[in-house]
């Protein structure tokens, strides 16, 4: 069975992992944003799918909404803030070295869980 895991932000599901990458759906809840965060294995693209929110990469805030891509090369800064009153949800795909979720790098969380 896949991973699925409940988080204070929402919720993800892993819906296909190998060894050259791991795609993944998530659910961030109305008001509720992700961490502030950058990984030293994985690159991410996003394609938004419901929601409408805000997207940060290295302090540079712009808005995102359906049919919207995202993406981040290993070791850039990001966020995903959601601004409006529905379930953002988007499918994320990881490439690299490794998908472990201890890849993650929090430079500020409001959840406490920053590095």
């Amino acid at each position: 069975m896949l991973e699925k895991s409940e988080r204070p932000w929402g919720r993800y599901e892993v819906l296909q992992e190998s060894a050259t990458h791991k795609t993944k759906c998530i659910w961030v809840s109305p008001g509720k944003r992700l961490s502030y965060q950058r990984h030293k294995f994985r690159a991410e693209h996003w394609f938004i799918v419901q929601g409408t929110g805000v997207v940060t990469i290295d302090g540079k805030d712009s808005p995102v909404g359906p049919g919207d891509t995202v993406e981040f090369a290993i070791g850039v800064l990001h966020r995903l803030a959601n601004t409006g009153t529905e379930e953002i949800i988007f499918i994320e795909v990881q490439t690299g070295t490794s998908f472990a979720e201890d890849d993650i790098e929090r430079v500020e969380d409001d959840f406490g869980r920053a590095n």
